[in-house]
């Protein structure tokens, strides 16, 4: 039966046994475990507010990137279509220039033709001239052999000045 009902001082020393590790443990134990357990606490509050403002910062600076993103784009797109209307410009400014130097080379062309035209005609004229008093010469001097022809000649000329 002692098995079963422990004596009295069985349970006083188990209980003061008992107490004695519990106030060793409380003592010595308990505050540190306790103390760990408060960091542990605060690290892993610590460390989630850490991850949320990380989590903020991403979605901050993803938000941040989007926007830079953006205004490359449109800025992008800025200097294609400036790039664009300089080359429609400069491409507009040589189909003038060129029309105008076209312009420019023809009215030469034409001045030039003008006076190689003049200049054949002066030519013509002279060669027509020099011929025409060859001919005029020769006839002379042989319709003016004689002395009545001479004067049917003058008078002839006379009239032609009168009417002119």
């Amino acid at each position: 039966m002692d098995l079963i009902t422990p004596s009295s001082a069985l349970i006083f020393w188990q209980l003061f046994g008992f107490l004695g590790l519990l106030f060793i443990l409380i003592k010595f134990a308990w505050k540190p475990m306790l103390a760990a357990l408060e960091e542990r606490e605060t690290s892993i509050e610590n460390s989630l507010k850490a991850a949320e403002q990380a989590r903020n910062e991403m979605a901050n600076l993803k938000a941040e990137n989007e926007k830079l993103l953006q205004e490359a784009r449109l800025e992008r797109d800025s200097i294609l279509k400036k790039a664009q209307d300089a080359s429609v410009k400069m491409i507009e400014d040589a189909k003038n220039e060129a029309s105008k130097v076209a312009a420019e080379q023809i009215e030469n062309a034409k001045v030039v033709i003008e006076t190689e035209k003049k200049a054949a005609l002066t030519e013509v004229k002279n060669q027509v001239a020099l011929l025409t008093l060859e001919v005029t010469e020769k006839l002379l001097r042989k319709n003016l052999a004689d002395e009545k022809a001479q004067k049917e000649l003058v008078e002839e000329f006379v009239k032609d000045l009168k009417l002119n």
